[in-house]
């Protein structure tokens, strides 16, 4: 499908059933724009919308943001999470006071070089406030153009997200460019959704391909799964003639636990990580310890991790710090 034809179907889309009405579209300058996308990544539109009036309300441009101290703009976040967010946004407004007079800057690269902006953001405050064309390329319009061209493989891999950005670039029109921006994030998070989408009400749905095949749930495709290396340890369980296996007293925790005997040489947090979980898998079998039956390997998933028990016999009658159980 050629890019107009693409694009004219989405605003007409917009035009109908878009969201106007949000509050960093009443009066959209770069910096209520800039201020609206950085709390909107990671976080849902409805979350955001009251944590931004209020935000709004006591830093209401550049040079209040500026100048308040940090730890203002933090509890002003508080509740949003991901507070890496709101540093940069301090740390930016600092910048933008200092190196252009508290002006924000609307040009691309100057906007790219704010902390805590990627290109996407950059393109969506420019196109946004600025109505100046440039691509975006977030999570839902990721979603729209792979799953629309079928676009293979995990989008955080370089060819994949080159592959997007050459069709976000594609499709993005000469004319209402802040429509068409606001249009593509609207059909991603409304429409094109991750879950279940509803692609009988999608303006795109007769030529996406996903759906032509019947993949919308596979598109786009997930990030795949490292494994995980396997390592080895052995865990020496002693015992006595009567099967019960010896237990030292932790003094930290008050009370008794197997024996810190795993060997490994990945360094004594490993190591804490091993002998800690451990001793909840071996709880229910170390009573009546059995040297045939219970030299079995168990495996820690999460941490890669393969314990390998060994049953030692010791005299029943020696004394040790600890106890028998």
């Amino acid at each position: 499908m050629p890019g107009t034809d693409f694009s004219a179907r989405v605003l007409a889309w917009y035009a109908r059933h878009g969201r106007r009405d949000l509050p960093w579209q009443d009066n959209p300058t770069p910096y209520r724009v800039w201020v609206s996308e950085i709390m909107l990544q990671q976080t849902q539109v409805n979350t955001v919308i009251p944590y931004y009036w209020r935000f709004m309300q006591r830093f209401s441009d550049v040079a209040a943001l500026a100048g308040a101290d940090i730890d203002q703009v933090l509890h002003q976040w508080t509740g949003l999470g991901y507070y890496a967010r709101a540093r940069n946004l301090h740390a930016a407004a600092v910048m933008v006071r200092d190196r252009w007079s508290g002006r924000f800057p609307e040009t691309f690269d100057e906007v790219l070089s704010l902390p805590g902006v990627g290109r996407s953001t950059a393109g969506a405050i420019l196109a946004l406030a600025c109505r100046q064309r440039h691509a975006i390329l977030d999570g839902n319009v990721k979603r729209v153009l792979a799953r629309f061209h079928a676009v293979e493989g995990w989008p955080g891999k370089a060819s994949v997200l080159r592959r997007l950005w050459e069709l976000a670039e594609q499709h993005t029109p000469e004319g209402q460019v802040a429509e068409y921006t606001q249009a593509m994030m609207d059909l991603g998070a409304t429409l094109c959704t991750r879950g279940t989408p509803e692609c009988g009400r999608c303006p795109l749905s007769d030529d996406c391909q996903a759906r032509q095949t019947d993949r919308q749930r596979d598109l786009p495709s997930p990030r795949p799964r490292k494994a995980l290396p396997v390592r080895r340890a052995r865990l020496l369980l002693l015992y006595n003639d009567r099967h019960e296996v010896l237990l030292e007293r932790d003094v930290e925790l008050d009370e008794c636990i197997i024996m810190d005997s795993v060997h490994i040489r990945r360094g004594a947090r490993l190591r804490r990580v091993i002998v800690d979980r451990y001793n909840s898998i071996a709880a229910k079998t170390c009573i009546g310890f059995d040297p045939e039956r219970d030299r079995r390997r168990y495996h820690i998933s999460d941490s890669g991790i393969v314990v390998v028990p060994s049953g030692r016999a010791v005299p029943g009658n020696r004394s040790y710090t600890g106890g028998y159980v």
